[in-house]
Parts: C-alpha cells; structure tokens; sequence
C-alpha cells in the first residue's frame, strides 16, 4: 500500500498491486486494473519510487534483512 495525494490534498492509500499503469497528462493518473483513474499530485517517478519503497519494505525479511517501521511515504 502507497500513500498518494488526490488533487485536493487529500491523503489516499493505494493498494500498489493494483496499479495497471501511470500517465502524465500534465496530470498524474494512475489507472488501475478495474479501469478506476485515480488523479495525484506525486510525479510518476515519485509514485514509482513510493511502490519500490514498499516493496523493499515488505521483501526485506525474505532476503534476510529486517523490515524497516511502516513510514509515511
């Protein structure tokens, strides 16, 4: 799950398994796999960035490492 920020300011938590793609258009619209759109203010990259963050988090004790505090990304 990823933290974003809708156009409003509002903070929205996305299930990041769900996001089919990201596009720019000047705005950032994810889509995800049941064809919801979802427009944020984060950049693709720092949505990209957001998602591998995650990951990394919950990865980490399958590769031997520990997993960090849940952070606010």
């Amino acid at each position: 799950m990823i933290k974003v920020t809708k156009l409003d300011n509002r903070d929205l938590i996305v299930n990041s398994d769900m996001i089919e793609f990201v596009e720019t258009t000047p705005d950032t619209i994810l889509t995800l796999t049941d064809g919801k759109k979802i427009l944020v203010r984060e950049t693709p990259d720092e949505v990209i960035e957001k998602i591998i963050e995650f990951r990394n988090r919950v990865m980490a004790p399958l590769r031997g490492g520990e997993a960090s505090e849940l952070t606010e990304s």
